[in-house]
This record gives structure tokens, C-alpha cells and sequence, in this order.
């Protein structure tokens, strides 16, 4: 039983096999670059990019390839042209079945019989009927020059004739136009002759502009140099006149900084001069300063001793009424009531203070008056031994004074030229030895003697028996204690 299911089993195996084998041996397909013309019971029918079962004795298929032929096409014979030319044209053509089934079936119906070189003989022989009858009506310069009007011509005169056998033309591009009568070779030799032409009147016309710019270049060069010459003449000239003004310039800088110099030198001298008189102005104002603080001490001096005498006077009358008013204010203690004793002891005593001021305001008076009739008669007295002695003592103050504002000037700057005696480095010592010249001329100014004078007094003086010491006045102090 078991050996029996085995064999079954195997046996639909095997019809199952043969069954899907036969389906694939029936089953054709179509690539996109060919198309099965499908012809048996059901009628044709074209399968183009799938597949279908082909029923065997009953069907049969036969493959149309859809790709793209390319063949040349160049007539064997010479093709004239409007011109009665003869040339030989060679094309390529590249041409195919149309895609839609009407074309398919058409294409079929033509060419599913023969071979590919058959195929291809019959539309050449199309193409080259067509292409004479075109050449026909077009000259040869036409062909030559617009190549690309001969392929639309073909194109458009080929679509009907080709749409009949259920074909396109895709492009249709001439190779070559030849002629044996070099026709085509002439036709370009007056364009070529005018090129030659026109490249031979252009080489002339550049090397005739070349030769003209070069004598322009050379003209221009030398008028460039010419004035340039001119120029560097014109330089020269100017840069000696510029050196000529220099040289002026120069001289008349030189002669005003020596003008300049000069001047400085005289404003130098005059300003020493005017500051020595400006310092001896000093001089006398510091000798008169001097007095005035002199007199000024001496009067100070007898403001204290009559400050003094009055002290003492003070002292003395009010130590006096004091006594005396203690001595009454007893006596009145013992006769009259205290009372009383009191009241006339104060009377007594504002009476006696009043009684002592105006005895004391006269004596200070007296006193001021006194000594200052005996300084009078002092300096009466003094002869002119005492002056010359006076003012020959105080001659190193007043030079001392007169030199004074030279020692607080910082810096001394002394111009020189080296051309006189009386200029340089010595012209200070000389300033000082005049200032010290002029202390006599300011004495003999304030005493309203004369120093020579005086001085021939002093000899007559000492050649007396006692010499005029009698003549020395004496002190203001010794006057007082007298």
C-alpha cells in the first residue's frame, strides 16, 4: 500500500514538472529594444516590453528588432545639381521602426521576411532617390555651405515614403560633396584670392601705420629730447641764478647778523651804562635811607631818656604826695572827724596829681627842647676835620651799598670783539673803579663842599699848635649830664 502512495506521489511530481516545463517553453517575452509579432487563432498581435504564452500548433511568434540602423548612403552615380554640376554626395542615415503598433505591424508586414542587408538595400535605395531628386534643385554652393538645409530637405521629403514602411528618419547628416571637374575647389579660390587679398592689404596698411608710428615715435623723441636739453639748460640756468640768490642771501644775512651783532653790542654797552646809573641812583637812595634811619634811632633814642625822666619824675612826685597825704590825713584824723579828713585828703590829692602832670608835661618839654638846642650847637660846632672824618668813615658803606646790586646778579654775559682797549673781559673792574670814583662827586653833592677842599683845610689844620682838636664837638650824651 505504502509503495503505491510512493509511486502516485511521485508520478504528480513528475506530471507537475513536465506541466511547469511546457508552461516555460510556451511562455515568450519582449525586451524593450524588439517587439513578437504573435500571429496563429486569436489573429496578430503585437507583445512589445512584456510577455504571453504562445500556444503551440496553434500560435507562432516571430521577433522585430525596434533599435536604431545607421547605414551610409553615397550613390554609385554622379548627382546634378541645379547647375548641371555633377558631384558625388556621401550621407549617413540612422532610421527605425516607429514605436506604435499600426507602424509595428506595417514594419512587419515589409521586412519580417527578409534579411538585414535586404532591409537596408531597400531604404537606401529610397534615401538615394530622394537625395537626387533634392540635389536636383539646389546649386552647389547651397549643398557645400548649408549642409544642414540639405539633411531638413531629406528628412521632410523621406518622412512620408518612410512612414508607408512604418519607418522614421532620426537625423540624416552629408559627409561629403566632391566633384570631378574641381568645381568645388575653384569655387573657394576668389574668396580664398580675397582673403589673400585683403591679409596682403592688411599686412601693408600695419607695417605703413608700424613705419608711421615709428617716425612719429621717432619725431617725438626727438622733440622729447630737445626739450628735454632745454629743460636740463633751463635748469642749470636757474639752479646758478638759485645759487647766485644763495650767495646773496648769504652776504645779506652776514652783513645783518653783523649789523644785528653790533647793535646788540651797543644796546649791550648802553644798558651797562643805564644800569650803573640805575645802581648809583640806588646807591643815593639807599645813602638817604640810611640818614633817615639814623635820624630816626636818634629820635627814638631821646624818646626813651624823656620817657625815662618822666618815670623818675613820676616816681618822685607821687612818692611825695603820698607822704604828704598820709602826713595831712593824720593830722586830720586827730582834729576833724574821719569823715571829713577823708574827702579833703582825696581833694588834696587829685589836686596834687594834677599839680604833677603839668610840672611833668613842662619839663619834657623843656627837655625836648634842651637837647635839641644842644645837638644844634653841636653841629654848629663840628669843624671840617669832624665832616671829612664823618664822611671819609662812611665812604666803604655807601661803595659797599652802591655795589650791592651787582653781587645778586646770577650771570654776566660780556660781548667782545677783541678791536678796542676799553672792551672785554677788564670792562667790569673799570665799571666798579668808576662807581667808587663817583662816591666824592655824591659827597661834595650833599655837603655842597668840595673835597679838595676840604682836604687842604684838614693840612692848614694840622700844621695849628693843637691841631684843632678844639674844634671836635662834643657828645650829645656828654651835653646831657652836664
Amino acid at each position: 500500500m505504502s509503495n503505491q502512495i510512493i509511486v502516485v506521489v511521485g508520478l504528480c511530481v513528475l506530471a507537475t514538472l513536465v506541466l511547469m516545463g511546457m508552461l516555460a517553453k510556451m511562455f515568450r517575452k519582449a525586451g524593450p529594444n524588439e517587439a513578437l509579432i504573435v500571429y496563429g487563432f486569436r489573429g496578430p498581435r503585437v507583445i512589445k516590453g512584456h510577455g504571453a504564452v504562445i500556444f503551440p500548433v496553434v500560435e507562432n511568434c516571430r521577433e522585430l528588432s525596434l533599435e536604431l540602423m545607421s547605414f551610409d548612403v553615397a550613390p554609385q552615380q554622379d548627382l546634378y545639381t541645379k547647375q548641371g554640376v555633377a558631384v558625388t554626395v556621401e550621407a549617413v542615415a540612422q532610421i527605425k521602426v516607429r514605436s506604435d503598433n499600426e507602424s509595428i505591424m506595417t514594419a512587419a508586414e515589409q521586412f519580417l521576411s527578409k534579411t538585414p542587408p535586404q532591409r537596408e538595400g531597400l531604404i537606401r535605395l529610397v534615401m538615394e532617390g530622394h537625395l537626387r531628386g533634392i540635389i536636383g534643385q539646389l546649386t552647389v554652393e547651397q549643398i557645400v555651405k548649408e549642409p544642414e538645409m540639405v539633411g531638413e530637405r531629406m528628412r521632410a521629403t523621406c518622412a512620408e515614403d518612410m512612414s508607408k514602411m512604418g519607418l522614421e528618419v532620426v537625423s540624416f547628416t552629408i559627409k561629403e560633396v566632391r566633384d570631378k571637374n574641381e568645381y568645388i575647389t575653384n569655387m573657394g579660390r576668389p574668396d580664398i584670392a580675397r582673403i589673400r587679398r585683403d591679409a596682403e592689404i592688411a599686412t601693408a596698411e600695419a607695417e605703413r601705420d608700424t613705419a608711421i608710428r615709428r617716425a612719429i615715435a621717432l619725431r617725438e623723441a626727438a622733440v622729447a629730447k630737445s626739450a628735454a636739453d632745454q629743460e636740463r639748460v633751463l635748469a642749470e640756468t636757474m639752479s646758478l641764478a638759485k645759487q647766485a640768490e644763495a650767495q646773496r642771501d648769504l652776504d645779506i644775512q652776514k652783513a645783518a647778523f653783523t649789523e644785528q651783532s653790533r647793535k646788540q653790542e651797543a644796546q649791550a654797552d648802553k644798558a651797562y651804562e643805564l644800569q650803573t646809573n640805575v645802581m648809583q641812583q640806588k646807591v643815593i637812595a639807599e645813602q638817604v635811607r640810611v640818614q633817615q634811619i639814623e635820624k630816626e634811632a636818634q629820635v627814638k633814642v631821646q624818646e626813651a631818656e624823656i620817657l625815662r625822666n618822666e618815670k623818675e619824675l613820676i616816681a618822685t612826685v607821687l612818692k611825695k604826695s603820698e607822704i604828704e597825704a598820709q602826713r595831712i590825713g593824720n593830722m586830720a584824723n586827730a582834729e576833724k572827724a574821719r569823715i571829713v579828713a577823708e574827702a579833703e585828703g582825696k581833694a588834696q590829692a587829685i589836686r596834687t596829681q594834677g599839680e604833677a602832670e603839668a610840672s611833668i608835661i613842662f619839663q619834657k618839654g623843656e627837655a625836648e627842647a634842651k637837647a635839641m638846642n644842644i645837638k644844634a650847637e653841636a653841629y654848629q660846632e663840628w669843624s671840617q676835620a669832624a665832616v671829612v672824618d664823618k664822611l671819609i668813615t662812611n665812604m666803604a658803606d655807601v661803595v659797599r651799598a652802591m655795589s650791592e646790586p651787582l653781587s645778586k646778579v646770577d650771570k654776566i654775559t660780556i660781548v667782545s670783539t677783541g678791536d678796542g682797549k676799553g672792551v672785554g673781559a677788564h670792562k667790569l673792574t673799570g665799571e666798579m673803579t668808576e662807581i667808587a670814583a663817583q662816591v666824592p662827586a655824591l659827597f661834595e653833592a650833599l655837603s655842597g663842599m668840595k673835597m679838595s677842599e676840604l682836604m687842604g683845610n684838614i693840612k692848614q689844620m694840622a700844621q695849628r699848635p693843637n691841631g684843632g682838636a678844639s674844634d671836635v664837638p662834643p657828645t650829645i650824651e656828654g651835653d646831657k649830664r652836664e
